[in-house]
């Protein structure tokens, strides 16, 4: 009796492990990848964040069932000027202290297109969250490795970053881009619709 329960259970937890084994798990590389971004102003106000994490999970081989996690760092904010970093850190704007991480979490994916997307999902910043959507491109489909290019636009006013800095005149919209470097670790490919 033992035994068969024994050979039950060994059944029951092999068949969950190769069904986890046949998910393909990819890796972001944040030293080759980047995450951008833009406000029109009377002075060019763009830069990047130095510190992020980005995971891409899927449960299956549909492309369509992943999902896309990004972190980042409200403080590790780069403009190349000094002023404008601290500002942009400041409780008028990313209120870094307070809530140190700008948040991406997917909730469904949509294919548009052979390689485009429409990632749909829960946008955070200074603690306030909104649905937002980031169109994603892939570069290069099968291969396990490749380029993942992808926008999203926000209203910054939306988020209670209404403040401005002096002498600039700042506009709502905020354009973000995201240029990763993705490699498939494990698992098979992922099925495309054509």
């Amino acid at each position: 009796m033992n035994r068969m329960l024994i050979m039950g259970l060994f059944l029951i937890f092999s068949g969950v492990s190769s069904t986890r084994a046949q998910a393909p798990a990819f890796a972001i590389t944040p030293e080759d990848s980047t995450v951008q971004f833009s406000v029109k102003a009377s002075v060019a106000i763009e830069g990047k964040f130095d510190k992020w994490d980005a995971t891409l999970t899927f449960p299956s081989t549909d492309v369509t069932t992943g999902v896309l996690d990004i972190k980042i760092q409200a403080a590790s904010v780069n403009t190349g000027s000094g002023m404008k970093d601290d500002k942009l850190r400041s409780k008028d704007f990313f209120d870094a202290q307070q809530d140190p991480l700008i948040t991406f979490h997917s909730d469904k994916i949509v294919q548009t297109g052979p390689t485009t997307f429409d990632v749909q999902g829960k946008f955070t910043i200074r603690g306030v969250s909104k649905p937002e959507t980031l169109n994603l491109t892939v570069s290069v489909k099968g291969t396990g490795t490749g380029d993942i290019k992808g926008t999203m636009a926000f209203d910054r006013k939306e988020f209670g970053m209404n403040s401005g800095i002096p002498f600039i005149r700042i506009a709502d919209r905020v354009e973000v881009t995201v240029d990763l470097k993705g490699k498939r670790v494990s698992g098979p490919p992922l099925v495309f619709k054509e």
